[in-house]
């Protein structure tokens, strides 16, 4: 099977085969594209790109909520041969301008929110500003010589005059993209505070569509359901790109999915395949499952083999059954999953993996299939594209940074030559800056990063995640960060209120519980990661996009 085809094509062929087929739908305001009626709108989308002399290569800034009209203007732009620039909502005022700038782009398509915080006069290379609240396409800022805000509104007459036998799909013919070429420039928001504008050509973007089409995710006509944001590398890759690949049907949530809109939504819509970050997961099994199996009556059953068999296999049909029974199987990526949580669901047997990756390779590194699946690990890097070395003199068993080269890898930082020069070893290969261990196989266990990695006071290794996943299941702990003060390790810690409240915990009893909490931590920890306090934190602390705490703002 040929893995890596011409990512440009690949939408071609896709759209011409599954012209009749479901493509896109909004979950919330219940509207539907089938790829036929996606096509059209890329056609019109070419034309408005055509009258503001759009030349291959130039760069289209795009920031707005997950919706139709996003994916529209993300695949307008590919497949017109420009460079889409996706901007995570979650970037304050000015980092949006920098990025616009920075990226030189020519057009912006923003949500009506976003616009509103950004000046003009800031961003003066901009032709124009596109409205992504409907495919109106409405232009709310034009340069002065530009008109293209009557092209807008005339776009289905242009279309007419351009298809006067109407939009089929022989008329589908996009610009020719060598995969070398760059497609995507993606600007990053990690956990050590610094963004860099990330250069995807098209072959790793075509890597990560035809691996995971290589894997048989998805079949042509089956769905998922997007709630991740389009904008990162992750939730773009296996929600949007690879599902409209394959002639699958995605459905955008279009909400925050906090727990109970997102249950909702997985019930109804029943997908075939699940997209997540630990964070769902782990809140999931923390208030629904945790609970249960917590009572002494429970723990007693779990003793008897039978019936602890049957409890397990009566768990998992009520976790299948409460994220819509339908899909094959659940991929967890985008951080670490909290051990208790990985054991506990490899026990019971429920159908989920580990993949591992970063915007750097676009961004998949490694993953298995369910069944291949082992705990602690982040799955294989992926076959006949991709390879990994450990930077240790003994990769299966002393930890060294994980290093990869391959399809997926980055050309390298927009305009930072220093940045990629950095990143990159003397013979090519990728520094993750993680540091981990691999198998005979090529599968990959990580234990942490080598930027958040704390010495002890005999020079140990310490890993603060692997303390923070005890920590963050002990009681009344929703989630907490593990930082150094003055050669001491400290916790800091934002606690569960919602569970305290039921256990009648109070704020004037917590400071002795979560001390008792650090009692039973450093037991079973080494000498060495043992927490000399822990702090409360009174907020829940700030995350990337992939729900990963920015340690950065917290080290001091």
């Amino acid at each position: 099977m040929e893995i890596v085809k011409n990512f440009v094509k690949v939408y071609e062929n896709s759209f011409k085969f599954n012209w009749d087929l479901p493509a896109l739908s909004d979950y919330s305001e219940k509207t539907d594209l089938k790829y036929k009626d996606l096509a059209l709108e890329i056609a019109r989308l070419h034309i408005l790109f055509d009258e503001a002399h759009i030349k291959k290569g130039d760069k289209i800034t795009l920031i707005g909520k997950n919706n139709i009209p996003w994916c529209i203007a993300y695949l307008a732009t590919v497949t017109y041969g420009a460079v889409i620039v996706p901007i995570l909502q979650d970037f304050p005022a000015n980092s949006i301008q920098h990025i616009i700038n920075h990226s030189e782009s020519k057009l912006v398509f923003a949500g009506e929110t976003f616009w509103d915080s950004l000046d003009e006069e800031h961003i003066p290379e901009v032709r124009a500003v596109f409205l992504l609240n409907d495919l109106k396409y409405k232009c709310i800022y034009e340069h002065g010589d530009e008109h293209l805000s009557s092209t807008v509104e005339n776009l289905d007459k242009l279309m007419n005059k351009k298809y006067p036998e109407g939009f089929t799909k022989e008329d589908i013919k996009y610009a020719e993209v060598d995969n070398e070429e760059l497609v995507l420039l993606n600007y990053t928001s990690g956990t050590t505070g610094f963004s860099k504008g990330v250069m995807l050509p098209g072959r790793s973007l075509a890597g990560n569509v035809g691996y995971v089409s290589y894997l048989e995710l998805l079949k042509r006509g089956e769905k998922i359901l997007s709630f991740l944001p389009l904008a990162h590398a992750y939730g773009c890759a296996f929600e949007f790109l690879f599902s409209l690949s394959q002639g699958c049907h995605t459905i955008l949530l279009g909400k925050v999915p906090a727990p109970k809109i997102l249950l909702q939504a997985l019930a109804d819509v029943k997908p075939n395949l699940i997209v997540t970050v630990p964070l769902i997961i782990e809140k999931i099994y923390r208030k629904s499952i945790l609970p249960k199996i917590e009572k002494p009556a429970f723990k007693a059953a779990l003793k008897i083999p039978i019936v602890r068999d049957q409890i397990y296999a009566k768990i998992r049909k009520n976790l299948i059954n409460a994220l819509g029974g339908n899909f094959h199987q659940v991929i967890i990526g985008g951080a670490a999953l909290n051990a208790e949580v990985e054991d506990f669901l490899y026990k019971i047997k429920f159908p989920f993996t580990v993949g591992y990756g970063m915007t750097e390779c676009g961004p998949l590194i490694s993953v298995d299939q369910y069944y291949d699946f082992i705990p602690r690990s982040c799955g294989k890097i992926l076959d006949h594209i991709m390879r990994v070395r450990i930077d240790s003199s003994d990769p299966y068993n002393k930890i060294g940074e994980i290093q990869v080269s391959g399809t997926n890898v980055m050309l390298g930082y927009y305009k930072n030559e220093d940045a990629t020069k950095a990143t990159f070893t003397e013979d090519g290969w990728l520094r993750t800056g993680d540091l981990g261990t691999i198998d005979k196989n090529n599968r990959i266990f990580i234990k942490g990063r080598s930027k958040s990695m704390l010495l002890g006071p005999n020079g140990q290794n310490i890993f603060p995640e692997e303390i923070e996943s005890k920590l963050n299941n002990m009681p009344f702990v929703l989630e907490s960060l593990i930082v150094e003060r003055n050669g001491l390790l400290v916790a800091l810690i934002y606690p569960d209120y919602e569970t305290m409240d039921t256990a009648g915990i109070t704020q004037e009893m917590l400071p002795q519980v979560m001390e008792e909490n650090r009692k039973i931590l450093n037991k079973a920890v080494a000498n060495y990661e043992n927490i000399s306090a822990i702090q409360i934190y009174p907020t829940e602390f700030e995350k990337t996009p992939k729900k990963s705490i920015k340690r950065y703002l917290y080290q001091s």
